[in-house]
């Protein structure tokens, strides 16, 4: 079993950035696929960007490639999101995740274990 939990959402301007958090424990982190999601009202969930289990593989949704960026410290058992140049298009409660199987995987149907969610507002 692994427990995820977000942090670092919040209120941001147009053009601004924040930096989500995700601490991880449990099962054994740095075999696992891990990923950014985010669901807005009345829309489905998303992935925002995904990293493989070494960091080495990355995949980006086409509407945040060039103003987020994903990693992880296997050391700290932590993935990170920075997320810069927001758009209020980006507001959205964003979920970390994790994949006991593939390399980046997408899909949120290929995760196995998800955070809470943090709220991330962007205004205009």
């Amino acid at each position: 079993q692994v427990q995820l939990v977000e942090s670092g959402g919040g209120l941001a301007q147009t053009g601004g950035s924040l930096r989500l958090s995700c601490a991880a424990s449990g099962r054994t982190f740095s075999s696992l696929a891990m990923g950014w999601f985010r669901q807005a009202p009345g829309k489905e969930r998303e992935s925002v960007t995904t990293i493989s289990w070494s960091g080495g593989s990355t995949y980006y949704s086409d509407s945040v490639k060039g103003r987020f960026t994903i990693s992880r410290d296997n050391t700290k058992n932590t993935v990170y999101l920075q997320m810069n140049s927001l758009k209020p298009e980006d507001t959205a409660v964003y979920y970390c995740a994790a994949a006991r199987r593939g390399i980046v995987p997408s899909a949120p149907s290929r995760y196995d274990y998800w955070g809470q969610g943090t709220q991330v507002t962007v205004s205009s």
